[in-house]
């Protein structure tokens, strides 16, 4: 690419587990839809060195495609190293409708910690936040208002 050229960037989201990206990922292929497109442990990785074979069963990557295409990737963070949990960042989805939006913060609420519920607000016909099982922290709007 030229440098008078400019790339479409979209940011992917990239999750750190402790040991629970897998099971992470199959729960977000049936909360979602969508497709889990690559995923490795380090008992799979292509070369055989001391930290491949420390990650063991831990998953050094994960693509999952969500339906309409969006990315979310992850991983499980190395035996050993201090986890803190993901802190820092939400992930917000944004909804046709209250009543989609409704039915993927129900299914993260299961087992989770609802932050707000899900209720009208003036950006959306819908919005709430919510911590899932595994620690994520997700915005879900339903019929975002567009402001001008």
């Amino acid at each position: 690419m030229s440098t008078t050229q400019t790339a479409t960037l979209q940011p992917v989201p990239y999750l750190a587990f402790d040991g629970k990206c897998a099971e992470a990922m199959h729960y977000y292929e049936q909360v979602f839809g969508g497709k889990i497109k690559f995923m490795m442990s380090g008992a799979q990785a292509p070369i055989k060195d001391p930290m491949m074979e420390a990650f063991g069963d831990r998953i050094m990557n994960c693509q999952f495609e969500m339906p309409g295409g969006m990315l979310l990737m992850g991983g499980d963070c190395p035996p050993g190293m201090p986890f803190p949990g993901i802190h820092g960042v939400s992930i917000a989805l944004q909804y046709n409708t209250a009543d989609e939006g409704e039915a993927i913060f129900d299914k993260l609420a299961d087992g989770g910690s609802v932050t707000m519920p899900y209720a009208p607000t003036f950006w959306a016909d819908k919005f709430g936040m919510v911590t899932d099982k595994y620690g994520v922290h997700w915005m879900i709007n339903g019929n975002l208002h567009h402001f001008e």
